[in-house]
């Protein structure tokens, strides 16, 4: 459960902070439906950047923001239908984007669920206390803004391995940044460094998005509505919901699954990895290249219970794909096989992370084989934007890409996809799973074993966190009557 207790003399002076600067925040369901945003905020947010550190873009943490980088409104969810050309089979694989969030990434929406509740209930005082984010990107990037946005020092941890962009972008928002020895999937040293901050200093919170569970309401609540709508929108009662599939980081888009489940009752939830990093496959460890993906551990806020299907994907592929995808070669090649060009002109939208889950998505269609009318959901989190660098470092290792490369990446690596290295998951491969927990959440980070056996036996432990949204939207409301500045606008 999220600790919704009160700290009323902290909470008077984290009122105070906002009244002073100026912050009101956005309940879930203002997130899920801007349309109950207030007239006047969007009439402000006309003059406002998607990126800009300013208040108001607390009310922009939606799937549904115009994809315009300033002064946009809303629309419906932003996402993107993969063309069959693309994928090489006949199910439907959708994918929300993430690129229209301010900084670029959704996480923007899992750290706003993991700080908010804290604020509301005066358990974070942001006038002594500074929220920690670690992460392996996007979240501490997120965290970092949402910090500044509401008057909130950070300290965002990464491992420095992680793309040039991130550090760049990063030393101008958070309060500070340290980077951890290795990359992807080297947690534990992010863990670690967490510690070492609790012991030696009384002024930070750690966010942990691995075993916050804000991490998995957000993404409950928002992500599963708006995968809902958009399978309304497209398709509705003459298509099959087949199944959502989110490569596992923090476990926090994956619970958008759970959602979907109760709502279509036969669907699937695809978890994907790096295969050179298995943890979930096969007990496996390693570095692997998909960043914001895999990293040796389950996240205590993932449902494994609920989870259907692992599939591990080699991470040649969407270093190979994302080639194929931005140099103007590969495009090219793409056109000339049929490609739409309204598609290619919107490649970039997918990020490293969208194309492995896209790979996930085509090996799960081949391995039921799903028809034209099944579709798929997945999440392209973030955007090309973010690894520039990538692509100039592949270019070095590489050479110049050619449209050998582009003949070459095209049918490898999407043509000739296989259902290899992936397990439909029994009752016993999940508790498999599960009992994972025990080793990093129970012997290494304190949690208790109790709470461990209740995510797996009690029905009722995850329903009651998802029933924790009208309550936290509660105390949002309240926390806005009490700075005033709703009225005052």
């Amino acid at each position: 459960m999220i600790d919704l207790t009160i700290n009323e003399e902290q909470l008077q002076r984290t009122v105070k902070r906002a009244r002073e600067k100026n912050i009101i925040m956005p309940t879930f369901k203002e997130m899920q439906n801007p349309e109950l945003i207030p007239d006047k905020i969007k009439e402000q947010l006309k003059e406002v950047g998607l990126w800009d550190i300013n208040p108001l873009n607390l009310f922009r943490i939606t799937w549904k923001n115009e994809p315009k980088k300033k002064g946009g409104l809303y629309d419906g969810v932003n996402y993107i239908e993969i063309p069959k050309e693309i994928t090489g089979v006949d199910a439907r694989i959708i994918a929300l984007i993430g690129k229209w969030f301010p900084t670029g990434a959704h996480k923007v929406g899992a750290s706003y669920g993991c700080l908010v509740p804290r604020l509301v209930t005066g358990q974070f005082d942001p006038t002594r206390h500074k929220a920690v984010w670690p992460s392996t990107g996007n979240y501490c990037r997120g965290g970092a803004y949402n910090s500044t946005l509401l008057a909130c020092d950070s300290i965002a941890i990464l491992p420095e391995g992680m793309s040039k962009e991130r550090f760049e972008w990063l030393s101008n928002v958070a309060g500070e940044v340290i980077a951890t020895p290795g990359t992807e999937s080297n947690v534990k040293e992010i863990y670690d460094k967490c510690w070492e901050l609790r012991r030696t200093r009384d002024d930070v919170i750690i966010f942990n998005q691995f075993d916050e569970f804000g991490n998995y309401l957000w993404h409950y609540h928002i992500t599963g509505r708006a995968m809902e709508e958009v399978f309304n929108e497209v398709a509705g009662e003459n298509y099959n919901f087949a199944g959502v599939v989110s490569s596992t980081g923090s476990a926090g888009t994956i619970a958008c699954g759970d959602y979907l489940k109760k709502v279509f009752p036969n669907s699937k939830i695809i978890a994907g990895e790096a295969l050179q990093c298995p943890t979930l496959l096969m007990n496996g460890y390693g570095e692997h290249r998909i960043e914001g993906i895999g990293d040796k551990h389950v996240p205590w806020i993932h449902n494994v219970k609920n989870t259907d299907i692992i599939v591990a994907v080699d991470d040649n592929i969407p270093m190979n794909l994302i080639r194929l995808f931005n140099e103007p070669v590969g495009q090219e090649y793409l056109r000339d096989q049929g490609v739409p060009e309204e598609f290619i002109e919107k490649l970039s939208w997918i990020g490293i992370s969208g194309v492995a889950n896209i790979i996930c998505a085509i090996k799960f269609a081949k391995y039921y084989e799903l028809t034209s009318k099944d579709v798929v959901m997945t999440v392209c989190t973030d955007s090309m934007e973010l690894y520039g660098s990538r692509l100039k470092e592949l270019e070095e290792q590489f050479g110049r890409y050619t449209r050998e490369d582009a003949v070459k990446d095209y049918h490898r690596y999407l043509m000739a996809v296989t259902t290899d290295h992936m397990i439909e998951l029994t009752y016993i491969e999940k508790k498999r799973i599960h009992n994972l927990k025990y080793y990093t959440w129970i012997e290494q980070q304190g949690k208790d074993v109790k709470e461990l056996n209740a995510q797996w036996y009690d029905p009722e432990y995850w329903e009651r966190i998802q029933n924790q949204v009208e309550e936290i939207d509660k105390l949002i409301t309240e926390f806005n009557e009490r700075t005033g500045l709703l009225k005052s606008l």
